[in-house]
């Protein structure tokens, strides 16, 4: 999660690296080093710099070279959530905490080298293509993200709306995947209420942004006034966002004085933060959470569950135990950087471990399946991956006479025309476009109608109303 800061004056650090005198030793003939003096930790940077606009071969951009150096030098602490943000990078960022923007609608983070998939936003291009949390993103466009930041990654993957991006990803235990995603407005909007069987109230956070405090406490009085019998709240798929945001809305469910998260900073010091006013809801309350709930919502599940005693329904989440703050520069650029770890209320450091649910529940396999390109054309003969995952949906749609084996045989072109005659398509036995689209589209809909970690929350739930 963010903490939003003040402007930070980058004239400090620029000022110092360019300008300042220093003493240097004289560039020996025979190769011997050069040297700065000993109690100065950026002479050696100033003398690269001028080095290099002295003796590079072509003109060097001033600029450049210090936009260079900020970023390695944020690179170096090997942290994937620190980074430094140009001014689109930096503009991006901001539209992702505030506002809507452009793209696919999936949020990314750097793990180990690669650009991983934390989780994609609800109702977006991204979740719509089968995008999954922790899915590696290993091309865009058939260009290597190999090197890349997560904000130029990012600024590769996000375009104007109605154009198309294809990317390539790896996906544990099942391998390579392609996807053609159609980018679109990724909407303000970040909770999403309604009322279930039994007078139950549910409510999705999809992210932590600007106004997600604002909108859950709309959402909390209109199922109130319903006089719902309880409260389910969904936190799956939630990436995280701001940090006060986790804070004020978690305030509306735990007990006054009881601890919401602690901070601890490099010293070890720690700063607890408690419910400071009366809980707002009264209600039997469950909560759910899977793979995709990451960092402030990783915080507001366990400050439920620990200090509220909210059981938690679900999937072990990311794990993402860390806080940033992000600060401006003059010139719109910025760096975010990391400044704590972040605590349950009993002290645990959930950093790349997750939260176990109290009640653990998995979807349905087919809920699992990977995407099918509808720009591809799989028919008889053909032996692959997307044929394995095309006869998965037929047989969870009932097309029970399908066999599962990765191979386009015979009788998978017949079911296959008997799918396309059901469904008033083109009968030609071959997977492509229109067929795909509507196999996708009803194995989400059954996914939907079978949400078996829902129906397991609902029950919890039931055993306290």
């Amino acid at each position: 999660m963010v903490v939003k800061n003040s402007k930070l004056l980058i004239s400090v650090i620029v000022t110092a690296t360019i300008t300042a005198g220093i003493t240097y030793n004289v560039v020996k003939p025979n190769g011997s080093m050069l040297s700065a003096q000993e109690d100065d930790p950026f002479g050696k940077l100033r003398k690269t710099y001028e080095i290099l606009q002295a003796n590079y071969y072509e003109k060097v951009d001033t600029d450049q070279l210090v936009e260079g150096a900020i970023k390695g030098m944020v690179e170096s602490l090997e942290d994937p959530y620190s980074v430094y943000m140009d001014v689109e990078e930096a503009k991006s960022f901001s539209e992702n905490i505030s506002s809507s923007f452009e793209g696919i609608g999936a949020e990314v983070q750097e793990s180990n080298g690669n650009i991983m998939v934390v989780s994609p936003i609800k109702g977006s291009p991204a979740e719509e293509a089968g995008i999954k949390p922790k899915d590696i993103i290993l091309k865009v466009d058939d260009k290597s993200v190999e090197g890349l930041s997560v904000n130029e990654a990012v600024m590769n993957i996000r375009g104007e709306k109605g154009t198309k991006v294809n990317l390539l990803i790896q996906r544990a235990g099942v391998g390579e995947l392609t996807f053609t995603i159609k980018r679109d407005t990724i909407p303000l909007e970040t909770v999403y209420s309604e009322v279930l069987d039994g007078n139950i109230g549910k409510i999705q956070i999809t992210k932590f942004s600007e106004t997600t405090g604002k909108e859950l406490a709309s959402a909390l009085e209109e199922l109130q006034n319903k006089k719902v019998k309880g409260l389910i709240l969904d936190l799956r798929q939630n990436p995280g966002g701001l940090m006060d945001q986790a804070l004020l809305m978690s305030d509306l469910f735990v007990p006054k004085g009881k601890n919401i998260m602690q901070v601890e900073d490099r010293t070890g010091a720690k700063e607890i933060y408690k419910a400071e006013n009366d809980k707002d809801v009264d209600l039997p309350i469950t909560v759910l959470i899977d793979g995709g709930t990451a960092s402030a919502g990783e915080i507001m599940a366990s400050a439920l569950n620990e200090s509220a005693g909210i059981p938690l329904v679900g999937e072990k989440t990311f794990g993402k135990g860390t806080v940033q703050t992000a600060n401006g520069f003059d010139d719109n650029s910025s760096v975010k950087y990391t400044t704590a770890k972040w605590l349950t209320p009993d002290g645990t450091w959930i950093h790349d471990k997750g939260i176990e649910p109290t009640v653990k529940a998995e979807l349905p396999d087919y809920a699992n399946l990977p995407y099918i390109n509808p720009e591809n054309e799989l028919k008889s003969g053909d032996s692959n991956a997307e044929v394995n995952a095309a006869q998965q949906m037929l047989k969870a749609l009932g097309y029970t006479e399908v066999s599962v084996k990765g191979y386009f045989d015979e009788a998978t072109e017949k079911v296959v025309k008997q799918f396309q005659e059901d469904n008033k398509l083109t009968v030609n036995g071959i997977i492509t476009k229109d067929t795909t689209i509507k196999l996708m589209e009803l194995i989400q809909k059954k996914i939907q109608e079978n949400d078996t970690q829902l129906e397991k929350a609902i029950s919890v739930l039931k055993e306290n109303m």
